[in-house]
């Protein structure tokens, strides 16, 4: 098996070479491509750690829509950057009743907001749920206003359903989230791609320590279908389970660093491996037994 790694020229001539083979026959993978899908998948990750963190932060505490009983309004950006702000409805600081719609508008302005793992983020997420306390299932709807990740624009509704476990011998009670994916992402070049399916995360270590962020690893499953500006049509299904280990936030490393996802596309399958576990910016994409490092993240 052969391993070529992509330098900037040769990534431009595949990302040339491999758009016009879409355009003739839509049968051929190309790496620029599983770059593409390694990019929407980071930032549906990340998006999802924003939207999860906001509602377990009104969850944790209604009042103040933080779990840190002494914060206000202009600092409830629980595991943000100091240059995203949070809004609310109710707003912050006011009661909320059981049975109440809360509404989140997380902000993080037009210039660029570089998250802790490096990751830039403009524009807008509106998050909005019913605070139900005493539930042990919730639904959270989330929506982008011009909003981009990695220069990438996202348009479009997520929602994901929120389920607490029942707590067992050897596991704690802890969140499984299935998210309902329906978007679209436009990419610096003007490529539109859609994409359409569910993604399943579940926190398998540190959720006993809610204060610690960087010891929480999460599972994800699922499955997809994308649509290429060709109208091609692809479909990713997790073969193994990717890990999402939030202790690479540290040294500044996407957190997406295990597990395998297929995909397959009129009859032809190509895998993208995203590693041991270690905490690198690099994926193998494998096709007709030849495998290529991409680079992944901003």
């Amino acid at each position: 098996m052969k391993t070529r790694i992509l330098i900037v020229a040769t990534a431009f001539l595949l990302m040339t070479v491999g758009c016009s083979k879409k355009e003739n026959s839509g049968n051929s993978f190309t790496a620029d491509e599983a770059s593409v899908n390694s990019k929407i998948d980071l930032a549906n990750d990340d998006v999802s750690n924003i939207a999860d963190d906001q509602f377990t932060a009104t969850m944790d505490n209604s009042t103040s829509g933080k779990n840190n009983s002494i914060e206000n309004a202009s600092t409830a950006v629980q595991n943000l950057p100091a240059c995203a702000t949070v809004t609310r409805i109710p707003a912050f600081n006011t009661p909320i009743t059981a049975g109440t719609t809360v509404t989140k508008t997380i902000d993080f302005g037009t210039t660029g907001c570089p998250l802790s793992n490096g990751n830039v983020l403009k524009g807008k997420i509106i998050i909005s749920f019913v605070y139900n306390p005493n539930e042990t299932t919730h639904t959270i709807n989330y929506q982008f206003v011009d909003f981009y990740h990695n220069a990438i624009k996202f348009e479009g509704n997520k929602t994901f359903t929120r389920t607490m476990t029942v707590a067992t011998a050897s596991s704690p009670s802890h969140p499984i989230v299935v998210m309902t994916l329906d978007m679209s992402a436009t990419f610096p070049d003007g490529r539109v791609f859609t994409r359409v399916g569910t993604r399943t995360r579940e926190i398998i270590e540190g959720y006993a320590t809610p204060s610690i962020l960087a010891d929480n690893v999460y599972q994800v499953t699922g499955n997809w279908t994308t649509t290429f500006p060709n109208t091609t049509v692809q479909t990713s299904t997790i073969t193994t389970p990717l890990l999402v280990k939030m202790s690479c936030i540290a040294v500044n490393k996407p957190l997406l660093v295990q597990g395998v996802i297929t995909f397959v596309r009129n009859g032809n399958t190509a895998t993208l491996d995203y590693g041991n576990g270690d905490c690198d910016n690099l994926a193998v994409f494998t096709i007709n037994g030849n495998s290529y490092n991409i680079v992944i993240g901003n």
